[in-house]
């Protein structure tokens, strides 16, 4: 500094420190410079001589055998781990875990694997539901009680709104390895446990308020007496259906981790195979007790109150987990909006489950609303589990920046979960086909057996699920864009949308079959009475 200039010597210029012969230090000059006298100096060696010596062909040399010799350890370890793959290495797992298309590496064929056989099953649940559902229907509670009718899809639609979810989180949890740490596990399972709890006890009660004022506006009076019993019939089948799936969910979960299957395929079908049998049989049992001791006045309120207490607890015990908690906080919006969807397709249920035109409609419904939601719940968990390895909430891949994509870039394309969309879709028909076969076996002339039925029932369920699909996918992207889990935010819209879309459509092919066979009849009636004349 001080106006003087520095430069950086090249290494010629550099000389080795000068060394002194004798004991004599040097004398400083009158310009303030150390001088040397001439006896005590010696000559300089320049650096750059030394370092002049290397040459390219001694530092080729130098450079080339080591590398040689870490090329072939590198090669050995590449061998041992071909070899090991799968294999436990020194307490390691050397498998292949992830690959550019999701968590595990997956052809149609694994996708088609995966699904089917869960599906097959849920399917199996809720053709037993949908049987259950004929039978009850007859039940003095359900024929005095109507609205507990309009009860059915939301309540049932819980295993969408929180059992489905519930499942979806955790699968994104295991697969990007949020619970194989064994404290991590239990703080995260119980954390959701007691979140599903809270919920299933607020909406419960939510649904039976739905319920009864749907029912008051169509009938145009509000039944105060019933009210006790059916809010404390819906709390209580919320409650304990959401306790018995969310165990039933984390051990599909864990296990289908252990034995290397994706749990976004098989997670939501499995919790849809017991989710409708076990709601509507805990319902049935529980509104008959209370309506057999419907003289009993403070036993409906003092359950309801007794249930309603135990939130705080599950409150406390959720609280373990802050990304749980911020569900519990923010999530409501969702399953609320989502319940009041299905009590829309109850009410449809209601006008039309008693009427003769709408003969099997008992039956049916719980198995063309469980299809599209188990389907299009499968299809959102596995775009959020995409979203949450490749991406950042906030922030689309850049093949996924259209928030409305073409219906074709949906179905058509050779994307990973445009390819799992089309299993889907495929899965549809043969699905339904199976399931209409073996109820007619069972229920014989009790549900409508025509080939226009048929024909109406299997596109009715493909126009379902084809609208849920591309749904799922425009509402992923625009909940990622918005920095919210889809996990969270997209299953229970879908899975509600799904109850009221498939309860509609099913209906519309209960009344299309009828008016046509109708005609036909008068066409028939008509023809012998025209014929002689």
């Amino acid at each position: 500094m001080d106006g003087t200039e520095t430069r950086q010597r090249r290494p010629e210029e550099l000389v080795l420190p000068h060394t002194l012969s004798t004991g004599r230090l040097p004398t400083v000059s009158g310009d303030g410079l150390l001088c040397v006298p001439e006896s005590q100096k010696v000559a300089s060696k320049p650096l750059g001589t030394e370092l002049s010596r290397e040459t390219t062909l001694s530092i080729g040399l130098q450079v080339t055998v080591p590398f040689m010799f870490a090329g072939l350890g590198l090669s050995w370890a590449g061998i041992l781990l071909n070899y090991f793959q799968g294999k436990k290495l020194r307490g390691f797992s050397c498998e292949l875990t992830r690959s550019p298309y999701g968590v595990f590496p997956e052809t149609v064929f694994t996708i088609t694997c995966q699904i089917m056989v869960p599906l097959l099953l849920s399917g199996l649940g809720m053709m037993t539901a949908g049987l259950v559902m004929d039978t009850i229907q007859h039940w003095p509670v359900f024929v005095e009680i109507k609205d507990l009718l309009t009860l059915v899809p939301p309540l049932v639609g819980l295993k969408g709104n929180l059992e489905m979810t519930l499942a979806s989180r955790l699968s994104t949890a295991a697969n990007t390895g949020q619970i194989d740490d064994p404290r991590d596990q239990h703080r995260v399972i119980s954390s959701n446990l007691a979140l599903i709890q809270v919920q299933a006890t607020v909406v419960g009660l939510l649904a039976a308020v739905a319920a009864l004022l749907l029912g008051a506006v169509s009938r145009g009076e509000l039944d105060f007496a019933k009210m006790e019993l059916l809010c404390a019939s819906s709390v209580i089948t919320a409650f304990l259906a959401a306790f018995a799936l969310g165990i039933l969910m984390v051990c599909i979960v864990i296990g289908a981790r252990k034995f290397g299957v994706n749990p976004d395929n098989i997670a939501t079908p499995i919790a849809a195979s017991l989710g409708d049998l076990i709601t509507l049989s805990i319902l049935a049992f529980i509104s008959s007790f209370f309506y057999k001791h419907k003289d009993s006045r403070y036993l409906t309120p003092l359950v309801s109150i007794g249930f309603m207490a135990l939130t705080p607890v599950w409150v406390l015990i959720a609280k373990q987990n802050p990304p749980t908690m911020k569900i519990l906080k923010s999530g409501w919006f969702p399953i609320i909006l989502a319940m009041m969807i299905s009590s829309f397709g109850g009410l449809i249920l209601n006008k039309t489950i008693s009427k003769e035109q709408y003969k099997g409609m008992a039956v049916f419904t719980p198995i063309i609303c469980g299809v599209g939601g188990n389907l299009v719940a499968i299809q959102t968990s596995r775009i959020s589990t995409y979203l949450h390895m490749w991406s950042t909430p906030g922030v689309l891949p850049l093949w996924m920046k259209k928030f409305w994509p073409n219906p074709c870039s949906t179905f058509c394309t050779s994307e990973i979960n445009s390819m799992s969309a089309r299993v889907l879709l495929f899965l549809v028909i043969p699905g339904h086909l199976i399931f209409f076969i073996i109820i007619y076996m069972v229920e014989g002339h009790a549900v409508p057996n025509s080939k226009t039925f048929v024909v109406f029932y299997l596109l009715a369920g493909l126009i379902q699920v084809a609208i849920l699909l591309y749904l799922a996918e425009v509402m992923a992207r625009l909940m990622w864009h918005q920095a919210l889990d889809p996990d969270n935010h997209c299953i229970p819209y879908l899975t509600g949308l799904g109850d009221l879309l498939g309860t509609g459509l099913l209906a519309l092919c209960f009344l299309i079959s009828w008016l046509l066979r109708s005609k036909a009849e008068l066409d028939g009636i008509s023809e012998p009475v025209s014929g002689p004349l």
